[in-house]
């Protein structure tokens, strides 16, 4: 299977999820993701999921984090269309969120976080293989950013379905994840 064919898939099994089946999925994601084993944290970096995309929230499991890892910063993306990057800033009270020209939430501003700092990635996707490939949205904004974090930086991805088995035109640009979660399981990679 292609990104392509990855991609429009999984946004049509994902448009046929109703309210209920979500907040089901979502909790079993959550309930799933506890068991994983991992290190003291002080960054984890978060996407902010888009309004009607219909995509895992990684709120909660951020909030789960908080309990485990006192001091923990939540750290949110913004894109910097000038240099077509990411940038990182903390996401707290205090954060003023607006909507970009994706129609993404993201920080209008606040306290910048280098990259290097961050110890876990919560990424977006749309499908992702039994490698730990993934699909994103075809920007290419993750991979980027994945390719400078540290070695050790934590890649988990987030979905409410299970992986393809293989996903064929991945390229040396693209960024394995380390962990998918999944409502049924947790891939480790």
């Amino acid at each position: 299977m292609t990104k392509k064919e990855a991609r429009k898939l999984f946004r049509d099994k994902r448009e046929k999820l109703i309210i209920s089946e979500l907040e089901k999925l979502q909790d079993l994601v959550l309930i799933n993701f506890q068991h994983l084993q991992l290190p003291f944290l002080y960054y984890v970096h978060s996407y902010l999921p888009i309004d009607g995309k219909k995509e895992v929230n990684p709120y909660y499991l951020t909030e789960s984090l908080e309990f485990k890892n006192p001091g923990l910063q939540q750290v949110v993306p913004k894109v910097d269309t000038t240099i077509n990057e990411l940038r990182h800033y903390i996401l707290d009270e205090t954060t003023i969120l607006q909507k970009n020209e994706y129609d993404i939430l993201e920080p209008e501003g606040g306290e910048e976080v280098s990259v290097d700092l961050i110890d876990l990635v919560f990424v977006p996707l749309l499908a992702f293989d039994e490698l730990g490939h993934r699909a994103g949205y075809g920007k290419g904004y993750y991979d980027r950013f994945l390719a400078e974090c540290r070695t050790d930086t934590i890649k988990i991805g987030l979905s409410f379905f299970d992986a393809v088995e293989r996903i064929e035109d991945t390229g040396n640009f693209d960024i394995r994840l380390d962990y998918c979660i999944t409502p049924l399981r947790m891939y480790e990679f």
